[in-house]
């Protein structure tokens, strides 16, 4: 039986995959922006499509046809259930391209397509990969590949197909859309490891001080979090000492300094960012 969270999966990815469709067919497509992927090829298909036959060949249609070797492929080599959740992402994309209306979001300004068009991406990118998938295509392809070419990782061979497709674009539609098609894909990869990684930046601090008992103490008292001490070795001094650790959230790290600074002006702190934090006192983590 389905349990609650791969219900939850499944409803991201055709989250995802919505959002995603309605990026390609009503951003990237109407101004000819090609981000690689078969979703990509399918926007030269069509063009090229209309310019040699008069005919449009659906988005929908190629992005079908294409992926459909490469999961019997896959199939084939690794069985069904593995990439069950990715043949999943990638009908559910074709049949959002299909549905959804097509219309012109932003006309005549590429710049605004490439980050419009890129956040929006990532946003549906990142929900599909939350739910644990991926959208087929060249990601599956480039697994593929890589049985045969071990000496390459999945993202190198990755980056060399979307490369070919982005290039594909530039022939078919000129240089300077596939610059902006760059932008894009920028965006999508940065908002895309946002979604995954989590929106709730904080702060950890490394801590080293002669008053480790005092500053722990007000720590706990004024911040309310939790203290870690950790023991380290001096490598020039030899002296074993403790280093106090704490996470705090952005604006904690602001008084978090001031007390530091009140109780012992000579301590050493190291402060750097946290992409995510789970348990008590900040995101609770799911089971």
């Amino acid at each position: 039986m389905f349990g609650k969270n791969m219900y939850k999966g499944y409803l991201r990815i055709l989250l995802g995959t919505a959002i995603m469709a309605f990026a390609i067919k009503c951003i990237y497509d109407p101004v000819g922006l090609v981000t690689g992927g078969v979703s990509g090829l399918a926007i030269i298909v069509k063009n090229m499509g209309k310019a040699l036959t008069g005919q449009e060949i659906p988005l929908w249609l190629t992005t079908t046809v294409l992926n459909i070797p490469l999961f019997l492929a896959a199939i084939y080599i690794q069985g069904l259930k593995p990439v069950f959740k990715t043949l999943f992402a990638t009908a559910s994309l074709s049949l959002f391209l299909a549905i959804v209306p097509s219309f012109t979001v932003v006309e005549n300004d590429l710049f605004l397509a490439a980050v419009f068009g890129g956040l929006l991406s990532g946003v549906g990118f990142g929900l599909v990969l939350g739910g644990q998938a991926t959208t087929g295509g060249t990601d599956l392809l480039a697994a593929l590949i890589r049985r045969r070419m071990k000496q390459y990782s999945v993202a190198q061979l990755l980056q060399v197909l979307d490369g070919l497709i982005v290039l594909g674009g530039a022939a078919v539609f000129g240089l300077n859309y596939a610059l902006y098609a760059m932008v894009a894909v920028f965006f999508v990869s940065k908002v895309s490891d946002m979604i995954i990684e989590g929106w709730k930046f904080s702060k950890q601090a490394f801590i080293i001080t002669d008053k480790t008992e005092e500053i722990a103490a007000r720590l706990l008292s004024d911040l309310d979090r939790g203290v870690t001490s950790l023991y380290a070795r001096g490598m020039y001094s030899k002296q074993e000492r403790q280093v106090l650790f704490c996470v705090v959230s952005k604006k904690e790290i602001v008084r978090l300094k001031e007390l530091i600074g009140e109780m012992d002006p000579k301590a050493f702190v190291i402060v750097s960012d946290v992409r995510e934090v789970l348990g008590e006192g900040f995101v609770e983590l799911s089971q």
